[in-house]
């Protein structure tokens, strides 16, 4: 099982929202690098969902049901989506600013890679994550 962390615009579509839908088709991405992440990700994985915008935090934990198949909101290129459900909402939120200050989760690309909105996250941070977080997976 692998890691990873997904930003939602929560103008958009927030947490609360994937809550309240159970799952979703995460579509949407337009970098090719997050679409590579996209498609490396297997049904049963964890992720981490940040809020971007003003609220830049990982406020809740998903899970991987369905790999990836092409967007369907791309009118053109070859762009893909995940679906995700979500799981459960963190004990405790983590700021931006306490991942960029955090040993060993300021090396994270959220804290350096703004704009990428999918990325995977190792083991040892998916582990300290919890532990902030104040949250067990599953």
């Amino acid at each position: 099982m692998a890691y990873w962390l997904l930003k939602m615009e929560p103008a958009k579509y927030s947490w609360e929202q994937l809550e309240k839908d159970g799952e979703t088709l995460w579509t949407g991405t337009r970098n090719y690098q997050a679409r590579n992440h996209l498609r490396e990700m297997k049904k049963g994985d964890s992720v981490f969902v940040y809020h971007s915008g003003e609220e830049r935090m990982i406020v809740g934990l998903a899970q991987v049901v369905g790999e990836a198949v092409a967007d369907p909101t791309a009118s053109s290129g070859d762009w893909s989506a995940i679906t995700i459900k979500s799981l459960k909402p963190l004990s405790r939120v983590i700021s931006l600013d306490e991942i960029r200050n955090t040993y060993g989760l300021s090396v994270m690309p959220l804290a350096s890679q703004s704009r990428l909105t999918v990325h995977p996250v190792s083991e040892a941070q998916a582990a300290m994550l919890l532990k902030i977080g104040k949250t067990v997976m599953g």
